[in-house]
């Protein structure tokens, strides 16, 4: 099953780790935003693309979008009347990719 990861922490700093990791996994859990971070995680994108790419419809796409810039896991920046998004948050890319790993690497997602 793979080895056990050794943890040198105190119960203190494990309670804030896993306060932080249920938070991210919180977010995750949202089928719209899941999607919304599976592109994020192939680059930066403006607010249409995201749109087209994950069928997800304003208002719905900016109410998804605005809880992943709340949670501080996405960043923006606006270049004229565009806005693009782009993963701000290390932990959060690395989940993504190992999600990617075990659900979409493999031959039923190609």
């Amino acid at each position: 099953m793979g080895e056990l990861l050794e943890a040198n922490m105190d119960v203190g700093q494990m309670r804030r780790a896993a306060d932080g990791a249920c938070k991210l996994m919180k977010v995750l859990s949202n089928p719209d935003r899941l999607l919304l971070l599976c592109q994020l995680s192939q680059g930066e994108k403006r607010v249409g693309e995201l749109e087209e790419l994950v069928g997800v419809v304003q208002p719905t796409l900016s109410q998804q979008l605005g809880v992943l810039r709340e949670e501080g896991l996405v960043t923006t920046r606006r270049e004229g009347k565009h806005i693009y998004y782009q993963i701000d948050s290390p932990a959060t890319l690395a989940v993504m990719g190992v999600l990617f790993k075990h659900f979409c690497e493999t031959k039923e997602c190609n």
